[in-house]
């Protein structure tokens, strides 16, 4: 059976039909199927005979008012995207809905664009109820519904959560409120306590139900649509579709219309995905020269709990980075202004947990960097969703530890698209990446027009020019100096443990060096190169040292460059260090009484 609505605009490719439920399902039940397939530039672009481009596109034929088109067009909205596009007719005409379609594809604008439009007049109890996963993403849609209500001066539209104050939002609920946007704990502390008047309902959304489901708030949300009126339509966003989640909708829904997104290929791959592996004792490390090799316009890293987001964030900061923490612990009042300042702009890096950045929407989001792996496949998704959003490409990195590589093939197939090796950057790429930012700088800064101040900088640099004898090269070589500071352009650190093999064995990776060691004998030491002296330092794989702690210590006590250190090799209880020849004498000395990891060195000549 096929059902078509004359009074909506049909997007291409889309195919309304009955097919019979799950196995799961009650006996005899059926569903309308709505599959939306990804249109060729051709479809998009090919009309009916006799049909006006005006009914074949936009936002005019799905029965909305002047007032809402008019907000919309001001808003720079022209194209519904597919899910807006098979949703608004039946939301429109109050059915029932169950929409899976992934992050970004505009299912917010989706429920409320038709929910706001069958709004007519005033009331004094909530007419719409959206129940959200997290804060954030309920502050987001509450936003979105007063963005579109703005040619509807009469609707009120609140969002109710935890951590803000419960007695303003009950006396909000007093003086009347058109539209509620809340998280599951919060709606139910009102309807418990009578301040949230559920009686005059028309519709509930559920969004992100599959998130949801993962914190542990599938009862709540069944608690609260065992409370509200028997007449009422219900609509259900998920961005997977988990067999709690499609019994619910059984249970709840009546007859729904069911919306599937087809991602098209090209718009999957504007993610670019890649992984790293590492030992966890490399994350820092390898994490600061990612930040300065990939550039992105904004970043997120993933930690999986508030104690590595602390610990990552003030390393970041060591590291001159400007970086901003979003975890349960941070007030909610300073959770939106971090939001709002990653969103302008004024702070680059954030660090956040899974719950904390959960709905978070910024379209300038170039690169998501998950520094742990995510438990499951599904909080993957979410994470990588932050970034290429609003059409854009974006790029995520994950970081995996030899023992969770197995678990990168489950990721690979909820995304259905690859997941390149990536190795961590190298002085040079760091260094190269560098020069790229800075001739941007420049060129940006040549670039710009005059101003009142101009004048004035020609005029210095002219007299500087004429004081010292200066060629033009000589003053803008001076000038591109002071651009960059102190600090070198060029790093040139050790970069010997880029290159250090990582081990298979899962025992090795849960005991450590040292129980490895204890299995199998030192190995044969390798001679030094003709231009090296080799050194013995008693401290070894019992000490849990590594190549970058010995580099790092040697050079900064010695004064040598890490790339002057030859080769590292360490055994159980001692390990050689390969050193220039003709090491001065007081260096020597300096080095015996040098301690790495609470230990001395006792450097002696192999």
């Amino acid at each position: 059976m096929t059902q078509t609505h004359p009074q909506a605009a049909v997007p291409c490719a889309v195919d309304l039909t009955v097919s019979e439920l799950p196995s799961e399902s009650l006996p005899n039940e059926e569903v309308f199927t709505t599959v939306i397939a990804p249109c060729s530039d051709a479809d998009s672009e090919a009309t009916s005979e006799g049909e006006s481009a005006e009914s074949a596109s936009g936002f005019a034929g799905f029965g909305f008012s002047e007032a809402l088109l008019k907000t919309l067009d001001a808003k720079g909205y022209k194209e519904p995207s597919p899910i807006q596009k098979a949703a608004f007719p039946e939301l429109m005409l109050g059915r029932d809905l169950v929409g899976q379609a992934q992050t970004g594809t505009g299912k917010t604008a989706a429920f409320a664009l038709p929910l706001l439009e069958r709004l007519d007049g005033r009331s004094n109890t909530p007419r719409v109820l959206v129940l959200a996963p997290t804060r954030e993403l309920a502050m987001q849609v509450a936003d979105s519904f007063k963005a579109y209500a703005a040619g509807h001066p009469h609707l009120n539209v609140l969002a109710i959560y935890g951590g803000s104050d419960f007695r303003s939002q009950i006396h909000a609920l007093k003086r009347g409120v058109d539209v509620v946007v809340g998280t599951p704990g919060r709606v139910m502390d009102h309807m418990r306590q009578g301040t949230l008047d559920t009686t005059g309902l028309r519709s509930l959304v559920l969004d992100e139900a599959d998130e949801m489901l993962r914190m542990g708030f599938i009862d709540d949300v069944e608690w609260i649509l065992d409370q509200l009126p028997e007449e009422r339509q219900v609509v259900l966003f998920s961005a997977t579709m988990p067999n709690e989640i499609r019994r619910l909708s059984k249970r709840y829904l009546r007859e729904p219309a069911e919306i599937t997104i087809k991602t098209k290929d090209r718009e999957a791959k504007r993610i670019r995905q890649r992984s790293i592996t590492l030992q966890n004792a490399h994350k820092i490390e390898a994490l600061n020269r990612v930040l300065e090799a990939v550039t992105g316009e904004g970043v997120i890293i993933f930690a999986r709990t508030k104690a590595i987001t602390l610990t990552v964030a003030e390393s970041l900061e060591a590291a001159g980075h400007d970086v901003a923490v979003l975890n349960g612990d941070v007030p909610q009042n300073q959770r939106e202004r971090t939001v709002d300042r990653l969103r302008k702009g004024t702070v680059n890096i954030l660090v956040a947990t899974d719950v904390a950045a959960r709905g978070l929407d910024v379209d300038r989001i170039g690169l998501v960097i998950n520094y742990d792996m995510p438990f499951d496949s599904e909080a993957y998704v979410h994470r990588i969703g932050r970034t290429g959003r609003a059409g854009r490409t974006g790029e995520a990195i994950l970081f995996v530890t030899p023992r969770e590589r197995r678990f990168v093939g489950n990721l690979e197939r909820a995304v259905n698209q690859s997941i390149e090796p990536m190795d961590i950057p190298s002085n040079a790429e760091i260094n190269q990446s560098r020069l790229d930012r800075l001739r941007d700088r420049l060129s940006q800064a040549a670039a710009c027009e005059a101003n009142d101040e101009t004048s004035l900088l020609q005029e210095l640099i002219q007299r500087v020019g004429q004081e010292h004898e200066l060629t033009a090269d000589q003053l803008a070589l001076a000038a591109m100096k002071l651009a960059v500071g102190d600090q070198p352009l060029l790093v040139s650190g050790d970069e010997s443990w880029l290159q250090t093999p990582l081990r298979n064995d899962r025992r090795d990776d849960r005991r450590g060096d040292r129980g490895r060691d204890r299995r199998r004998p030192d190995r044969e030491a390798r001679p030094p190169e003709d231009n090296m002296t080799r050194y013995r330092v008693e401290v070894g794989h019992r000490d849990r040292v590594k190549p970058g702690n010995l580099v790092g210590a040697i050079a900064n006590e010695s004064g040598l460059q890490g790339r002057m250190i030859g080769r590292i090799q360490i055994f159980e209880s001692h390990s050689f260090v390969d050193l220039p020849k003709g090491m001065p004498e007081d260096v020597f000395n300096a080095l015996r009484r040098l301690k790495v990891l609470n230990r001395e060195l006792q450097i002696t000549q192999a």
